[in-house]
């Protein structure tokens, strides 16, 4: 990855794991802007960020269904919070459907973190984490936990006929619930997942399907649609432009 760009990611303990992906922090640590391509990656981030150009914010960004360019200011520091959605739904609280493919800034004194607590990464995760714990939810619907459980250990290539069956609750039921809270459906989100699963497989160098994708061309096509460039061009990642690809090739 980039010598002028550091990005650190830690993985919070058993309890949080069916809401949270991890607690993380980048700091583009040049004096120029950075160009970046944002990914699909069935996540939802709660960023505190801060450069020389623009002050101290808060920000959740929804999930996303494009490829979409972006740019990080430079010395931008960020600390953030990746949710999984189930997180978004017991510890946030809210639906992130009015932000599919966009997000929005939070108040200033949310969680009541400040510009000082992004000083120290250390003491921002562990204040993070005893905040998330504090908002676990005495109780789930444990319908939605089963139903990410099988889709995550599926990479989303479960159909949902079998997941309806598996976890007693109907399809019609649960696109509707995926509608109402995130956004988009099921099968858009499984989607998702799968070109995130086949990304894991592009960063080492593998660039045909290993999922279940109809032909080649299939596999192109999607990893097109969701990145904006064909498998061997991600590859590449010219200028370290999918910072998600770049993690995946460092892990």
């Amino acid at each position: 990855m980039n010598n002028d760009f550091y990005y650190k990611a830690i993985e919070p303990d058993e309890s949080l794991l069916d809401f949270v992906e991890n607690i993380g922090m980048f700091h583009n640590k040049s004096d120029k802007d950075m160009e970046v391509v944002l990914l699909p990656d069935g996540r939802i981030d709660l960023f505190f960020m801060q450069s020389e150009s623009e002050p101290f914010k808060i920000s959740l960004i929804g999930l996303e269904t494009i490829p979409e360019q972006q740019y990080i200011p430079a010395n931008t520091l960020a600390f953030k919070i990746t949710f999984k959605p189930l997180g978004v739904e017991y510890l946030l609280q809210t639906s992130i459907t009015d932000i599919l493919n966009s997000g929005k800034v939070l108040p200033k004194d949310f969680w009541n973190v400040t510009n000082d607590d992004l000083k120290d990464f250390d003491a921002f995760y562990s204040k993070i984490a005893t905040k998330l714990k504090e908002l676990l939810p005495a109780k789930i619907d444990e319908r939605k936990r089963k139903l990410f459980k099988l889709v995550y250990e599926s990479n989303g290539e479960i159909k949902i006929q079998q997941l309806s069956e598996e976890i007693s609750w109907s399809s019609r039921e649960i696109n509707r619930y995926f509608n109402k809270q995130f956004g988009l459906s099921l099968n858009a989100f499984c989607k998702i997942l799968r070109f995130k699963a086949s990304l894991e497989h592009i960063a080492k160098g593998r660039l045909f399907p290993e999922l279940n994708f109809t032909d080649q061309n299939h596999f192109i096509k999607e990893i097109k649609k969701f990145s904006g460039v064909v498998p061997s061009e991600l590859l590449k990642n010219k200028d370290d432009r999918f910072i998600l690809l770049s993690v995946l090739k460092e892990q």
